[in-house]
């Protein structure tokens, strides 16, 4: 909790107050993945839609990156204000994400020195979020932050995310557990907001694959995402061997890993796959959302160890096998999803499990409104106000 004796001193106030005018306020929205794109975009439309609110969308990263290049999709939903290149295709580990992490944050700091925006806002916890964080809050800018404080123990880069809450100004938080984390790291009570996950925003209104659609992709019972937590190749490939194994006899649709370290190992095991298994490099959010209702409504579910299976799964109605230890203490909706370790006897079982239960609990992550309440949280806040840049922990 803040306390009464939490004040800048004069010389900071000085040195912090910067001439307020009528004009809209300049937001940076930064998106650097095909997975959290799909959680900005409903956070995005509501700062487009406020005529207080200028929206500047800057696609970093992995979008950049051959052969998905998930640029595109960014491009024909906004305008793109700046494109910041940091991995190279075909160099993946964890000394190559040094690289690209020192990388973005220089061509980050450019970036906002001509674009001149008021807040920059990222979500998560990947090394674009954090070197545009670390940029803007560096360089003086009040930074946002969406996703702070969940626990997502399984990760390698885990420890980004909690970097990134004590480099932000305003705290977005997905629920109150993650709220209160961040409050128990020093955080500022009046800079902490409980807005629900983004991720949950539009999903009702997305309609389930078509039976064309479905068809065309083999009528799957299952949808595989896994993604690699910075293990060596060797141990990836194996992990999502064991998947398949659990999966085999299933009709299964298998999409492409995210950009991180041991993506190789699960690109080969993916390619060794049987022809019961269809591949996807990338969905876009609505067929990958119409998917998951259509294979829920064919009693199907989602097996892997991404969020999404915590996340939009449960919200849908769609179940889930959350595989391994990547997810660790995220908070889940208990009935929706069944965790097994990387073991195929035990994902076979909690597949044929969560697929038959009756009994499904509360979801924790909102009522599907986030993006307008981020918007609002900006669009009032001010982000020149005194002292509010200056960092300081309040116990």
């Amino acid at each position: 909790m803040i306390g009464d004796g939490w004040v800048s001193t004069d010389e900071e106030r000085r040195r912090d107050a910067r001439p307020t005018t009528d004009r809209p306020r300049r937001i940076a929205v930064v998106t650097g993945t095909r997975a959290e794109f799909g959680l900005l975009t409903p956070v995005m439309h509501a700062i487009r839609d406020r005529a207080d609110c200028e929206l500047l969308v800057i696609a970093a990263g992995s979008h950049l990156v051959q052969p998905g290049l998930t640029f595109r999709e960014v491009k024909a939903k906004f305008d793109v204000a700046d494109s910041i290149p940091m991995q190279t295709a075909g160099k993946v580990g964890r000394w190559q994400d040094v690289e690209s992490l020192g990388k973005g944050i220089g061509r980050f700091g450019r970036s906002f020195e001509r674009l001149r925006p008021d807040w920059v806002v990222v979500l998560g916890d990947r090394i674009e979020a954090f070197a545009a964080a670390s940029a803007a809050c560096v360089g003086g800018i009040a930074v946002a932050h969406i996703h702070g404080g969940d626990r997502a123990e399984g990760v390698a880069d885990e420890a980004m995310r909690h970097a990134i809450t004590k480099l932000a100004h305003l705290h977005l938080a997905a629920t109150e557990a993650s709220a209160e984390r961040i409050r128990r790291m020093g955080e500022r009570e009046d800079a902490v907001m409980v807005v629900g996950s983004p991720a949950v925003d539009g999903l009702a209104a997305i309609p389930a694959m078509d039976d064309a659609a479905y068809e065309a992709m083999g009528s799957p019972k299952a949808v595989m995402l896994m993604h690699p937590i910075g293990r060596t190749d060797e141990i990836e490939e194996h992990a999502a061997h064991t998947v398949l194994e659990a999966l085999d006899g299933v009709p299964v649709v298998a999409l492409h890993p995210n950009l991180d370290p041991g993506r190789g190992g699960i690109m080969r095991a993916l390619l060794d796959a049987p022809a019961s298994v269809r591949i996807e490099s990338h969905l876009e959010r609505a067929a990958f959302v119409g998917l998951l209702k259509r294979v829920a409504s064919e009693g199907g579910a989602l097996v892997g160890n991404s969020s999404a299976g915590l996340i939009e799964a449960a919200a849908i109605g769609c179940p889930s096998v959350d595989v391994g230890d990547r997810q660790a203490g995220r908070e889940r909706c208990e009935g929706w999803t069944a965790h097994a370790p990387e073991d195929a006897g035990a994902i076979r079982e909690a597949f044929e499990v969560v697929i038959g239960r009756a009994e499904r609990g509360e979801h924790p992550y909102g009522d599907g409104k986030a993006g307008v309440r981020i918007a609002r949280a900006l669009a009032e806040r001010d982000p020149h106000a005194a002292g509010l840049t200056r960092k300081r922990c309040v116990y």
